[in-house]
């Protein structure tokens, strides 16, 4: 795996080996690798669209690939809730970059019910 500092490429995320934005996140230091994990959390969505089209989640499950939250509103609504549910991750992600608690929060939007 890549070491803090040491992101693959942004070109492997176009690559055909799966790029998960949860293996990403803890490398998330500076606005390169915040880049670099957006587009794979932009990608996963992506891919989360195309294989619920071809075959439906359950209405009570979450969609493809751990998605909760599909819309933007409620995207945006489950990350603001992980942000004031723990104080913006106070105790798990003391001393990380600024970069990184926004990446944290952009994945909230992704899996926080």
């Amino acid at each position: 795996m890549w070491k803090e500092g040491n992101l693959p490429h942004n070109k492997l995320l176009y690559a055909n080996e799966a790029v998960v934005p949860e293996d990403l996140i803890e490398y998330v230091v500076d606005k390169q690798s915040f880049l670099i994990f957006a587009e794979a959390l932009r990608q996963d969505r992506e891919e989360s669209d195309a294989i619920e089209s071809k075959n439906p989640s359950s209405p009570f499950n979450s969609a493809a690939l751990g998605w909760n939250n599909g819309s933007i509103e409620s995207f945006l609504e489950a990350a603001i809730a992980w942000a004031d549910d723990t104080n913006f991750g106070e105790l798990r992600l003391k001393g990380v970059s600024q970069w990184r608690l926004f990446a944290e929060f952009l994945l909230a939007g992704k899996q926080y019910e």
